[in-house]
């Protein structure tokens, strides 16, 4: 066993026990507070405890490294270095995980402290940003729209010129079906004029026969007689 002594008669070995017992302290410390922040929660009065404990293991650890200065035994000295160094560097782990937690919670605090600026300026120039980020929004919402109206006009403006050009092919086909109609059309009116005109003709001629045949008639009577 170390046979150092500290002021008020306790030993090297009885250092060790209350750093040892104080760092296990200070170690729940920081898990309590990181449990709460994690659930958005604050405790500065268990932050400002384990500030405390840090600094008082510091304080023994800076006892114990003279303690262990003084052993005899270069073997017990060299072990009771490791074990003085273990217990500084663990105090220095949790300093610094504090503090990473305490910077944490300042900037939390620090971004709620503006967030109530912000609130508390809503009637100012608060009130002017919101409205700027709003003109913003609708202005986005605008654009988007006005896309949506242009797409959709562009789609039916395909769709009804597909359908003209449909509506243009079945009228050039009915196109050409009525000339093909009407040139039929067209010549069996010629062949029916030309048919009329022949009746005419031969009606005339009939009737010019009539008055031919009758005085040829009268004639062979009176030779007759």
């Amino acid at each position: 066993m170390a046979s150092g002594i500290v002021e008020g008669g306790g030993s090297l070995s009885d250092v060790y026990s209350s750093a040892k017992r104080i760092l296990l302290k200070a170690r729940d410390g920081i898990e309590r507070l990181e449990r709460f922040e994690s659930s958005s929660m604050d405790s500065p009065d268990l932050a400002s405890s384990v500030k405390r404990d840090i600094t008082e293991v510091r304080s023994l650890c800076s006892n114990m490294d003279t303690l262990w200065r003084s052993i005899p035994v270069k073997s017990q000295r060299d072990l009771w270095r490791r074990k003085t160094e273990q217990v500084g560097e663990e105090a220095e782990y949790l300093n610094l995980s504090l503090e990473k937690y305490m910077s944490r919670n300042q900037r939390k605090m620090l971004e709620a402290k503006e967030r109530a600026d912000l609130l508390g300026r809503a009637s100012g120039e608060g009130a002017h940003i919101l409205q700027i980020f709003d003109e913003e929004a609708q202005a986005m919402s605008s654009v988007k729209n006005s896309k949506r109206m242009l797409e959709e006009s562009f789609s039916s403006g395909v769709a009804i010129l597909s359908k003209y050009a449909e509506q243009r092919d079945r009228l050039k086909s009915a196109q050409r079906k009525a000339l093909d109609v009407l040139n039929t059309v067209g010549l069996s009116n010629s062949v029916l004029r030309l048919i009329e005109r022949r009746n005419r003709v031969d009606t005339w001629i009939k009737y010019a026969d009539k008055p031919k045949h009758g005085i040829l008639s009268q004639k062979r009577s009176n030779e007759k007689r």
